[in-house]
């Protein structure tokens, strides 16, 4: 049988590496993707193995390419397209890209750093610009106002040196001061409450919102400043003025005495702006420019520094020989493989030009192999959802090539919508046709990658969706009339069971099938479309369904059971044959074979004629468990009582069979005396499990091995039989198996 429905046959193989050539080997290896290493250093600590310094290395290039990837990304430069997939570089070549990369590193970092400082200083600039325009505003604001009659002046400006003077200024008796800056808005009235109740009112706060938006220089976020400007009288009020706005992290800016002072500062921003948006363009060209040569190498270099790493965290798991000159290593090979396997071997020595060749040797085990089982495009989804219950044993049946069928019918049958069905078909169809394109595969959407890699399964389910759509004549909850309906109605009319004043007084009418000409047979396919008029469309679709539900899940159920006797057979586990198998087999079909056969049954038997007659197969099962016969109710056919007794009492007496059978004759194969063998070189379910033990037991004994050849292992191994752990694992397997079946 095939890989594909039986995991590859395995062996255990002994590599022999040159060290000279050892890297180019595993790189050889690890692209034909052939084999699974074995850590031949259990004991030995990561941080002291041979190649440690080389996948620190790995691990700082691995820093510096994401750095370099989030800057790329930052700047929003394309990548480059289509798929990539070098060669891991010879150890004398990691040297020049980590050179390579360090310098990158350095320089991006330098360029960066000057960028970031060269916008800080612009937006230092561009706010002190904001806090003169609107300050000055403030001032003009003032004078405009001309005094009605003699009142204090609320706001003394500098620049009116027309009214005010420093004369005028001495006569309040305290040094006038100001302070101006920029604070979030978001925090100005806390910092104006603030100011009236640490100062006693002896300063005023005017404050204007800007109009433009300003980019925090820190965490790069658009935030709205204000403009403020606080006069105080006095230099202990100042003092505390320039703490309160230290602690609210405004921003302060020197206030111009006087408007000339003002006029030249103006100046001087404005040519230092452009000035920093000249050498701020070109730092930008000169930053994109180093990110674009670099981001056209970007993948390459990941691929490269990510399989370097694997490849000597791989040689870390080999040991050297007494020599040093030797590495061996024990890998899991596919039987059919280790012809290819000698050959990546021969061509990694080739290609490091070493004198002795490395060779493999197969070795004998008693370890349980790892499953593999091969996989494409298509069947990968199919395998993935089988795996997620769990990897099956070593050499297993693998039930992924029905689950392509099983699983996308089962969802059919309860999704079973024509047109939802042909949506999703289309979706998943474009999917498939579309499947190499890189921008589809390197999306990092988790629900969109999600369903791309389900993309066949999809297929399957819409395909399947559109099947029973139509054996359900159900479009978007609309029924399609392709054939036209089998019932009548005006045969109703034309026997003289239904007149006009029948159809005023009565709200809802029955069609009869007994009444010539109203039913003319089945519709040719699916569900008669006159079924989506009627009151009880719901009630008949859902026995329907319910039924064809009952029927899908025995017969599924039973192919599975039946699968597990190839497993059995493979194993040479006959035992289980007769205690697993054929109770299992006898609880299902017993009680609910049997009600799949009474669903059929009813079908064949009852006709639109006599449907009226039809008993109800619920309550006939019921009645089947509680031996009540057929009191008051018409059977199904002669001799229906005795026959479900007998179906009952078989059922009920194959569970203990099931759950006492194995554990019980395991338990009499442990002490019966006989010897224990060994079958094809390993264990075949777990190792020191007590089952496989009494099964190689059993072999043995149907090989006809000696008692006195193999007294030592069944005395360091008798130990580990434990009927209570047998038990226990057969009592969960019982419970599961009838709740299962029950559900």
């Amino acid at each position: 049988m095939g890989s594909l429905f039986r995991s590859e046959e395995m062996c255990l193989a002994q590599l022999f590496l040159q060290s000279g050539s050892a890297y180019d080997c595993i790189s050889e290896l690890g692209e034909m993707g052939l084999v699974e290493f074995r850590d031949l250093n259990p004991n030995v600590n990561s941080f002291q193995r041979k190649f440690v310094g080389e996948i620190k290395r790995c691990e700082e290039m691995e820093r510096i390419l994401g750095y370099l990837l989030r800057e790329i990304k930052k700047a929003d430069i394309p990548l480059p397209e289509g798929e990539v997939n070098p060669v891991a570089p010879l150890p004398k070549h990691v040297l020049v890209i980590m050179e390579q990369l360090q310098k990158l590193e350095v320089e991006l970092s330098e360029v960066t750093k000057n960028k970031e400082k060269l916008k800080k200083n612009l937006l230092e600039l561009t706010e002190y610009t904001h806090m003169l325009r609107i300050t000055r505003n403030f001032v003009q604001r003032s004078t405009e106002q001309e005094p009605l009659q003699p009142q204090y002046e609320e706001f003394p400006f500098l620049e009116k040196e027309s009214l005010m003077d420093y004369n005028n200024m001495q006569r309040l008796g305290a040094k006038l001061g100001f302070i101006s800056g920029l604070i979030h808005r978001v925090k100005i009235e806390a910092f104006e409450r603030m100011l009236w109740r640490v100062c006693k009112g002896y300063t005023i706060l005017s404050y204007a919102e800007i109009d433009e938006n300003i980019e925090d220089p820190d965490t790069g976020e658009i935030t709205k400043s204000v403009v403020f400007l606080i006069s105080y009288w006095g230099e202990q009020i100042g003092q505390k003025v320039k703490k309160i706005c230290d602690c609210y992290h405004c921003h302060i800016y020197p206030y111009p005495s006087n408007n000339e002072e003002r006029k030249d500062v103006v100046e001087g921003l404005r040519t230092r702006i452009q000035d920093l948006h000249t050498v701020l363009h070109r730092t930008e060209d000169y930053l994109r420019q180093v990110l674009s040569k670099a981001s056209e190498s970007i993948y390459t270099w990941v691929i490269q520094v990510k399989k370097m790493k694997a490849i000597y965290h791989i040689l870390n798991l080999c040991s050297f020989d007494v020599t040093n000159k030797c590495l061996i290593a024990e890998v899991w090979c596919p039987v059919n493989d280790l012809t290819t396997l000698r050959r990546a071997l021969e061509e990694g020595s080739r290609k490091n030009g070493a004198t002795v060749p490395s060779f493999v040797n197969r070795i004998p085990s008693t370890e349980t192999p790892p499953t593999l089982i091969r996989t494409n495009k298509f069947t990968s989804g199919f395998q993935n959802i089988v795996e997620a219950y769990g990897v099956g044993n070593y050499r297993e049946v693998n039930p992924a090539p029905y689950t392509i069928v099983t699983f996308p019918f089962v969802f059919a049958v309860m999704f079973g919508d024509l047109g939802h069905g042909i949506i999703m078909a289309l979706f998943s169809l474009w999917m498939v046709l579309f499947e190499n394109n890189p921008k589809l595969k390197r999306t990092r959407n988790e629900i969109w990658n999600t369903f791309f890699e389900g993309r066949y399964i999809i297929l399957m389910m819409g395909i399947f969706s559109v099947y029973t759509g139509l054996i359900y004549n159900d479009c978007f909850s609309k029924s399609v009339n392709i054939f036209g309906s089998a019932w009548n109605v005006n045969a109703m009319f034309k026997a003289g069971q239904w007149n006009a004043s029948d159809l005023h007084s009565n709200a809802l009418l029955t069609l009869d099938p007994n009444v010539t000409g109203v039913f003319n047979g089945p519709y040719p396919f699916g569900i008669d479309p006159i079924w989506n008029l009627a009151t009880n469309r719901l009630s008949f679709l859902n026995s329907y369904k319910m039924k064809m539900s009952v029927i899908l899940g025995v017969v599924h159920m039973t192919f599975g059971v039946i699968l597990g006797v190839f497993n059995y057979l493979h194993f040479r586990k006959k035992f289980n044959i007769y205690l697993v198998f054929l109770p299992e087999l006898l609880f299902l079909l017993c009680l609910f074979g049997y009600l799949v056969f009474m669903i059929i049954f009813k079908w064949l038997a009852f006709s639109a004629e006599n449907s009226r007659l039809a008993p109800s197969i619920l309550i006939h099962f019921i009645n089947m468990f509680l031996f009540q016969g057929n009191e008051g109710m018409q059977p199904l056919y002669p001799g229906q009582t005795g026959l479900q007794v007998f179906l009952v009492v078989i059922a009920v007496l194959s569970v203990p069979v099931l759950l006492l059978g194995k554990p019980l004759y395991l338990y009499w194969l442990h002490h019966g005396g006989k010897s224990l063998g060994m079958y094809r070189g390993y264990e075949l379910v777990r190792r020191g499990s007590e089952e496989e033990l009494s099964l190689l037991r059993a072999h043995d004994m149907e090989e006809g091995g000696s008692h006195t050849d193999h007294t030592a292992s069944r005395e360091a191994q008798s130990e580990e039989f434990d009927f209570a752990d047998v038990f226990l694992h057969q009592s969960i397997h019982t419970i599961e198996y009838c709740l299962g079946c029950i559900s």
